[in-house]
């Protein structure tokens, strides 16, 4: 039996809203431009501050998919 290579990227997605918003964005966004995409892992959620409010939500997320010969 053959066995499989992924390749891990990070990305950070953005959101007004909220932190699942900002990691589906993320993610849905990897997803116009790469195949095969498997698992998503929440690495870091942090907050961008101005003036004493939340202006914005921010996941960090590692983002596994199946390598392709010929990918780099």
């Amino acid at each position: 039996m053959a066995g499989s290579t992924y390749k891990i990227i990070e990305l950070v997605g953005t959101s007004d809203t909220s932190w699942e918003e900002a990691a589906r964005t993320a993610v849905e966004t990897a997803a116009e431009g790469l195949r095969d995409l498997r698992v998503a892992e929440v690495v870091k959620l942090d907050m961008v501050v101005s003036e004493g409010k939340v202006t914005s939500f921010r996941a960090r997320v590692n983002l596994s998919f199946k390598f392709q010969k010929g990918q780099t």
